[in-house]
């Protein structure tokens, strides 16, 4: 091991992922698009619905069992992933949650509002606030502490989950983890094609490749801003994740790779391109696809094979991020009647 992940053993883990995720060809696929399709399946991390914010989060876990949290705290859209899945790592911790949900995507009905991942998490027994605005980070971040300090006057013992990216990024190092994990199944891949929001996912995989020696360039596809909005951001990303390690920074602005063309119509909003791609993995090869993330990021690699940015023939690895709960919320998009 490296000196970056002998760093990286310092930090504090809840144990929440079970062991490695598969790794697993798609034939058919593989057939349709022109090149050697794999797929690693972190919608296999189990916990809560899976996905992968739970290698993200047994850092966060960690660092507020080592604190002596009993509540955590975090924000995230209405039909987030990341707060259903720190519902359920707060269950299994024996932890209260408080999540709190922007308002992202508008013109959203009942359904999406009480379905999928709300559902879920009230199952989960956590307790729900509102943030009245989607693209203030740092002002949902603040609602956060000011009821954690509401909390903490209550006797509770508090823990936050920032949303910000002035904050340390703890979840990148669970992404470093898979990229190890994915070396360690299959070293030869041409290209990885993966979701790129918070950065953290994509930034962790990313640096975890090079710090391990691997070249093999990684597309980020964009789900929340545009291309060069996404790669400011994890340049930034790379910047704090190096200070984080105590160490000059490895991943240089050349290895950042993103792609906007199967953004639109935004966030959270599903598109022709994602619609079609959501289907096309599960009619091909019986996989679920969510309209935020995976699914545009499966449109966006469809893009990049369609425009020969990713030859044919490439051995390509595409990192499904789970959330297919989200599908049950927005089935009039994804399946308009």
């Amino acid at each position: 091991m490296n000196q970056i992940f002998d760093k990286m053993a310092a930090f504090p883990r809840s144990g929440l992922m079970g062991g490695p995720t598969p790794l697993e060809p798609l034939q058919r696929l593989s057939e349709h698009l022109g090149i050697e399709f794999w797929i690693k399946r972190d919608d296999l991390t189990g916990l809560g619905g899976g996905g992968n914010k739970i290698r993200q989060l047994e850092y966060y876990l960690g660092a507020a069992q080592v604190e002596g949290a009993d509540t955590i705290l975090i924000t995230g859209a209405v039909q987030s992933n990341y707060v259903r899945s720190a519902a359920a790592a707060a269950a299994k911790c024996g932890m209260k949650a408080v999540l709190q949900l922007e308002d992202r995507v508008p013109g959203k009905g009942v359904i999406y509002r009480s379905s999928g991942n709300v559902l879920l998490g009230r199952l989960l027994g956590a307790d729900y606030m509102q943030y009245p605005e989607g693209e203030d980070e740092a002002g949902a971040d603040q609602a956060l502490r000011e009821r954690a300090a509401e909390l903490q006057a209550q006797g509770r013992a508090p823990y936050v989950i920032p949303l910000g990216l002035r904050n340390k990024p703890l979840g990148t190092l669970g992404y470093m983890n898979a990229a190890q994990e994915v070396l360690a199944q299959r070293d030869d891949f041409d290209a990885v094609a993966i979701p790129s929001g918070s950065g953290a996912t994509h930034m962790g995989f990313l640096a975890g490749l090079r710090a391990l020696g691997s070249t093999t360039p990684v597309h980020g596809i964009c789900v929340r801003r545009d291309a060069a909005a996404q790669a400011d951001r994890l340049q930034e990303v790379a910047t704090r994740l190096a200070a984080l390690l105590e160490v000059e920074s490895w991943v240089t602005q050349g290895d950042i790779q993103t792609s906007d063309t199967a953004l639109a119509p935004g966030y959270g909003r599903v598109g022709p391109k994602t619609r079609d791609a959501i289907r096309l993995m599960a009619e091909t090869e019986g996989l679920f696809l969510d309209p935020v993330y995976s699914g545009k990021c499966f449109a966006g690699l469809i893009d990049l094979v369609e425009s020969g940015k990713i030859t044919a023939g490439s051995r390509v690895l595409f990192v499904h991020t789970g959330g297919f709960p989200a599908l049950f919320a927005y089935q009039d998009d994804v399946l308009p009647l």
